[in-house]
């Protein structure tokens, strides 16, 4: 079975003083005898520091976007070789908001896959359909064709794929239990078909408006290996309860 993880994404949010949260869930952490794998994607300008604030606790530390290369002229950009350097262990890549803010294609999101893997990183690689594209029907060739774009054959190293259906995402609904299980179950299927084992090891995320609510349910759905939390994951108490919400075998021992 792939090992669960449950990830925040701070997203453009979280200042210097916002690390207290990250402490405050270390410490929440720690009372917990087992619990999922936990990973933090703070703003790139928090990495180093996150990583600092820590310390010993087993959360992984990510960023939110890679850039391909390792270096060069891309201003504004930044480099997993640069993540690992501060500190990181995941990334984020093909975020929802990233596509459509800024045009990023299947394969660019498979080459800053591979360039995550390239410098140490663990991706979490996000696939997602649009409303017009569930109301069209198209919902599981959509999230299906992503997963053979984006999961290239050179993919070698661990990876999770996160499932966001774009029209949940900050917008307070989620899919019904029968619609996250069966886009879960077929991206499972793709897995399979395009990475064999590698897809068979591979967690799947759910991310959409996860919640302290709704997470028990969306965690114990098939197939379900954990979530892409947003908004959720600024505040240690709505994190800490989402991270509790994960059934007796999505947890580890001595977090």
């Amino acid at each position: 079975m792939p090992t669960p993880l449950i990830a925040g994404n701070w997203k453009m949010n979280g200042l210097g003083a916002d690390l207290a949260e990250a402490r405050a869930l270390a410490a929440g952490l720690k009372a917990l005898p087992t619990a999922p794998r936990v990973a933090l994607c703070p703003p790139a300008t928090l990495v180093e520091r996150m990583v600092q604030a820590l310390g010993d606790s087993p959360i992984s530390v990510g960023g939110q976007d890679c850039h391909p290369d390792p270096a060069g002229a891309h201003t504004g950009d930044i480099s997993a070789e640069m993540l690992v350097d501060a500190g990181a262990r995941v990334v984020i890549v093909g975020h929802s908001e990233r596509r459509a803010s800024y045009g990023e294609s299947d394969a660019l999101v498979a080459a800053k896959a591979l360039a995550a893997q390239r410098a140490g990183l663990e991706p979490i690689i996000c696939v997602g359909e649009s409303r017009a594209e569930r109301d069209a029907g198209r919902a599981i060739d959509v999230i299906c064709d992503q997963v053979g774009s984006c999961i290239a054959d050179e993919l070698a190293g661990p990876f999770a794929l996160a499932y966001e259906p774009i029209w949940a995402i900050g917008a307070g609904v989620t899919p019904s239990m029968d619609e996250i299980a069966e886009a879960h179950a077929a991206l499972r299927r793709a897995l399979l078909a395009c990475a064999g084992e590698r897809g068979r090891a591979a967690p799947i995320l759910y991310g959409g408006s996860v919640k302290p609510d709704n997470a028990r349910q969306i965690l114990a759905a098939p197939d379900v290996g954990g979530a892409l939390v947003g908004g959720a994951s600024l505040k240690a108490d709505d994190f800490l309860a989402i991270i509790r919400a994960a059934p007796p075998d999505a947890r580890v021992d001595r977090v």
